[in-house]
């Protein structure tokens, strides 16, 4: 029962309100609802007539991040909606919001082009899209909430990780992932937003907005890319081939 100590990887990069450095060891990449369903040209999203060009952004920013965090030492979160396929834990309200009308597609619910129930677990719609690859060390989390943070068990898995720092991407900026973020913030987490990362379809001034939040009360926004460039000049650990879960 004695945990081994953790060998500090310090890196420091540009970021909002001020450059912060933080240890690799320590810290995931929190990759939010990079799914079919939000993603892909027949996902849930996209069939109910909401583009996915917004969504499909972070992609191939994710595409460049993932292996270059990962061959650092780094842990990368899935943190993807995966509900019940009898949404018996979701209200009235959550599924109001997901179906907005009585003809719509709601959780759970198929639409036209029929791939499987929406945003289910282990359906088609909640798997990442294709164009990112999941390595067998990432860690999967499902979620029936905006925030990640409730009714699951994401808090637990990152503390027996001994993760304290968590890295913000993927889709929407000012739901799922500002929802999230929050929540971490809250529970002691020290949280950064990569701007260039996340994406929302919701006006521009929206994401601004929350980027000033973020700077002013939660932590800090960076860019994937500054993240990249320290990376890329700080010294590469030795990797254990062990998954650190699933």
């Amino acid at each position: 029962m004695v945990r081994k100590p953790i060998q500090p990887q310090p890196v420091r990069f540009g970021a909002q309100p001020q450059p912060v450095e933080i240890d690799i060891a320590r810290s995931a990449v929190i990759a939010i609802d990079m799914q079919n369903d939000f993603c892909h040209p027949e996902g849930w999203f996209a069939q109910k007539g909401l583009g996915v060009k917004a969504t499909r952004k972070p992609i191939p920013v994710l595409q460049r991040l993932l292996p270059a965090w990962r061959k650092a030492g780094g842990a990368v979160v899935w943190l993807n909606w995966g509900i019940r396929a009898d949404r018996l834990n979701l209200s009235p309200t959550i599924q109001f919001k997901g179906k907005r009308s009585s003809e719509g597609v709601g959780y759970a619910e198929t639409s036209p082009l029929d791939h499987g129930p929406s945003l289910v677990r282990e359906s088609w719609g909640a798997q990442v899209v294709e164009e990112l690859a999941i390595d067998p060390t990432d860690i999967t989390v499902f979620k029936h909430r905006l925030s990640g943070f409730w009714d699951n068990e994401l808090d637990t898995v990152l503390r027996h990780q001994g993760i304290t720092t968590l890295l913000f991407t993927g889709v929407n900026t000012d739901r799922c992932v500002f929802s999230t973020l929050q929540d971490a913030g809250f529970l002691g987490y020290d949280c950064v937003l990569l701007s260039d990362a996340c994406s929302s379809g919701s006006p521009a001034y929206v994401s601004r907005a929350i980027h000033f939040i973020v700077q002013q009360l939660h932590g800090f926004v960076a860019t994937a890319e500054a993240l990249l460039t320290s990376l890329a000049e700080a010294p590469r650990p030795k990797r254990s081939k062990t998954p650190r879960g699933n």
